[in-house]
């Protein structure tokens, strides 16, 4: 909860620091060690970060909008609810991590986001479509889903890859059964068959 606005904390050594929830907006974290810091929900709009040691940082639920992350590494640091978080800040595959982890803890709108920006710095990338289909399906945006499968789809098959085919045919089945249920007493439960799925995104995270 400190208040550090436009704190100039360049070269600082604040590893393992308790900076949760701190208003550090505009601060220069220039080469900071922050390695082991809780930097949990802290407010970093604007602030640079650029060459900061993020080892095992926590970052979750941190507003990052507008902060300079160049010549980081976010790779061991703990990003999850994370705002903000640019584009060249990761690779297209951390992106797709990041997204998986947010799946995987049920906040699907965070996880397509990831996706989202995996996408646009990689657009032939299909794991992330079929794992934002996923996530579609999730929010029941059915329409949204099936477009993003069969993009995944048409990539697998180019990409020669007949499991990412077969789990993107899966998802499609699901979601056209979702839209169209049978008329039985109890309708059908998908859970099993997402898990599956679900199992084969982490086996993308060295992507094709």
């Amino acid at each position: 909860m400190a208040e550090l606005v436009g704190a100039n904390l360049s070269g600082a050594d604040l590893s393992r620091a308790n900076l949760s929830r701190a208003n550090l907006t505009g601060a220069d974290l220039t080469g900071a060690n922050l390695s082991g810091a809780s930097l949990n929900g802290a407010n970093l709009t604007g602030a640079n970060l650029s060459g900061a040691i993020l080892v095992g940082t926590d970052l979750r639920d941190a507003y990052l909008v507008n902060a300079q992350l160049f010549g980081t590494d976010l790779s061991s640091a703990y990003i999850q609810g994370t705002i903000g978080l640019p584009e060249y800040a990761g690779t297209p595959e951390d992106f797709y991590a990041w997204g998986v982890i947010e799946a995987e803890r049920g906040n699907y709108q965070a996880a397509i986001q990831h996706y989202n920006q995996a996408l646009n710095l990689k657009a032939e990338f299909a794991p992330a479509y079929l794992a934002r289909g996923i996530a579609q399906f999730r929010l029941s945006n059915h329409t949204s889903a099936i477009r993003d499968a069969e993009v995944a789809s048409q990539l697998f098959t180019t990409q020669e890859n007949p499991v990412g085919f077969q789990a993107s045919q899966n998802l499609i089945a699901m979601v056209e059964i979702a839209q169209n249920p049978p008329e039985v007493r109890s309708r059908p439960s998908f859970g099993n068959a997402l898990v599956g799925i679900g199992s084969l995104l982490l086996r993308f995270l060295s992507p094709l």
